[in-house]
């Protein structure tokens, strides 16, 4: 009997502290967004700012794309939506959101500006 009073009470804080460290874990999962900005007729666009809003701070991050119109991202939160589009030349691409929903860790995003010439 003494064996049982000891072990619930024991048994009872395993539990919580595992319960406690997997929702720390979950909390501190990361994940990338990489993608690529593309104009006219699909060609890659250099140098396209990628604005990436956090819906929850409103913070907003800048990437400005590579030579082959790509950009990333890396070691966003998994518990948030964020928000991504592309400006060239006074024009921008249509908002794609990112959903926290989305459970992939990484997520390639294609953004398409509608350029003037």
């Amino acid at each position: 009997m003494r064996k049982v009073r000891f072990l619930l009470p024991l048994a009872a804080l395993l539990a919580v502290t595992f319960t406690t460290a997997l929702e720390a874990a979950q909390k501190n999962e990361t994940r990338n967004l990489t993608g690529h900005v593309l104009g006219s007729q699909d060609a890659p666009l250099a140098k396209a700012v990628v604005y990436l809003k956090n819906t929850k701070t409103l913070t907003v991050r800048t990437y400005i794309a590579d030579a082959d119109g790509s950009f990333h991202f890396p070691a966003l939160s998994a518990n948030v939506d964020y928000e991504v589009y592309a400006a060239f030349d006074g024009s921008r691409s249509d908002t794609k959101t990112l959903s926290a929903f989305d459970n992939r860790k990484e997520v390639n995003i294609t953004l398409h500006v509608h350029t003037h010439k």
